[in-house]
């Protein structure tokens, strides 16, 4: 699991489809798109270029948290501008580290400049458990191995 990068986990993520929105675009109808796609995060593209990402927690706080007006603020106002991301290459531990030090949910991934991929904690955290049943699995064949070549008669 050490060495696994996010391009490998970017290949076996069930839903892998990158959802995104317009700056210029309502509170409103990026809910409504997030609901839609069953998500928590959309990326914010201005032209294709990364220009923030948008939350459930963005839309609580800043919006519903501060009485805005889902309808009429548009993302642009309320969205992390400050995105950290990853590239494909960096290895899925260092990502997890990032997420949790930084308490980011989700991390765009983005390839030469350009996003790829969006990443989340439940993603990093289902690749860890999926890996370590992998490694407990081959240490249980290996004692069955062991103890089958052990007996005598």
């Amino acid at each position: 699991m050490s060495l696994d990068t996010v391009s490998m986990l970017l290949k076996e993520k069930k839903n892998s489809r990158l959802v995104s929105v317009m700056p210029t675009m309502s509170v409103a109808e990026a809910v409504r798109i997030m609901n839609s796609e069953k998500i928590g995060a959309v990326i914010v593209l201005d032209q294709q270029k990364l220009v923030g990402i948008f939350t459930e927690r963005d839309a609580l706080v800043s919006v519903i948290g501060r009485g805005r007006d889902p309808l009429t603020t548009p993302v642009s106002e309320v969205m992390t501008s400050e995105v950290r991301s990853v590239e494909p290459a960096t290895q899925i531990v260092s990502a997890m580290k990032m997420m949790s030090e930084r308490r980011h949910r989700h991390l765009p991934v983005l390839d030469k400049g350009q996003v790829c991929g969006l990443i989340s904690m439940g993603d990093v955290t289902h690749w860890v458990i999926q890996s370590q049943q992998e490694t407990v699995n081959l240490a249980i064949n290996a004692v069955k191995q062991m103890g089958y070549s052990n007996r005598r008669g």
